[in-house]
């Protein structure tokens, strides 16, 4: 939206709370970015979304819902509250959970779906295109790699079409975009083995894509606070990916009870350098080390951003000895 000329402020879970945004605005603003948590949607009363995304429903954050799946999912539908006819609501038409939900759910806005896995009539893909509707994109083309960087894109999309954004501006962007910190950023190689924060990965939705998305043999960084976590959908990309799990938490028994069996070398470590350590003593040249948590971070850390800061750090002490 910046490139195309476009006055946006960025606000919610990605910087100041968007009231304090405003309160603070220097300027007057075409359009707010907002990322929306659950735990801001439950406030959300009078709030409108002109464009509202659900980009997915997964099992996250259940320790603060009673552990009640329904209860996560009715603040999440929040999103579209007070949404009109004139609004767009965008939605993953491949999210099961939210295939299940939104069919008994009123909708009043205008709803668009996206699809990584085929024709939905919004925005879409046949796996080497995106789609909306007389534009396309080469997959190719993207800077960023991975299925769910094709979603996301695909999301975005259709949000900034809706928005006003011509289709080229946005292809260009992404043709350039080369992601966000802390989601899967290749921090350096260290004697061979490549290094990659993926500290945002707070929940197991975000750590299947990671894991999914890795081509050499992987030692993998998890743990931290656990949210209620079901880790069954990992077990098989841990088979297929993970030479060894080093838990990272002050209790890591969850994840070490999850994946016995199922990943040959489990470390139980309880501090960045002790991890690191681990990770190093089992990580030969060709090999990955993926700081992909699937936690929250208020263990040990102040919060994902400090996690995955931390760990860049230490990986260019490495690259430095």
């Amino acid at each position: 939206m910046r490139r195309a000329g476009i006055k946006v402020a960025v606000a919610g879970n990605i910087g100041q709370n968007f009231a304090l945004a405003i309160a603070n605005a220097t300027e007057d603003y075409d359009w707010y970015v907002i990322e929306l948590s659950s735990f801001q949607l439950d406030g959300v009363f009078d709030f409108k979304a002109d464009i509202a995304l659900l980009l997915n429903i997964t099992p996250d954050h259940l320790d603060r819902y009673d552990y009640q799946m329904s209860k996560y999912v009715a603040s999440k539908l929040r999103v579209m509250r007070n949404q009109t006819l004139a609004d767009t609501f965008i939605y993953n038409a491949d999210d099961p959970e939210s295939l299940k939900v939104l069919p008994k759910t009123k909708i009043e806005a205008n709803p668009i779906p996206f699809s990584a896995r085929g024709a939905v009539g919004g925005a879409w893909s046949d796996g080497t295109t995106l789609h909306y509707e007389d534009n396309e994109l080469p997959i190719s083309e993207m800077k960023i790699k991975g299925l769910h960087n094709v979603a996301n894109a695909l999301a975005a999309i259709a949000a900034c079409c809706r928005a006003g954004v011509e289709f080229e501006s946005i292809a260009s962007t992404l043709r350039s975009f080369g992601g966000v910190e802390h989601r899967l950023e290749i921090v350096d190689t260290v004697d061979g083995v490549e290094y990659i924060n993926d500290s945002k990965a707070t929940n197991t939705d975000s750590v299947w894509y990671a894991l999914d998305s890795m081509t050499r043999p992987t030692i993998w960084i998890a743990g931290g606070t656990d949210k209620g976590n079901e880790y069954s959908t990992l077990i098989e990309l841990a088979k297929t990916h993970v030479k060894a799990l080093v838990c990272l938490g002050v209790d890591n028994h969850k994840l070490v009870d999850a994946f016995t069996g199922v990943v040959g070398t489990i470390f139980d470590t309880h501090s960045l350098d002790e991890a690191i350590s681990a990770a190093r003593s089992v990580a030969q040249s060709g090999d990955c080390v993926l700081l992909s948590p699937a936690c929250a971070s208020f263990d040990l850390f102040t919060n994902y951003e400090e996690r995955g800061r931390l760990f860049k750090e230490k990986v260019i002490e490495l690259k430095n000895r």
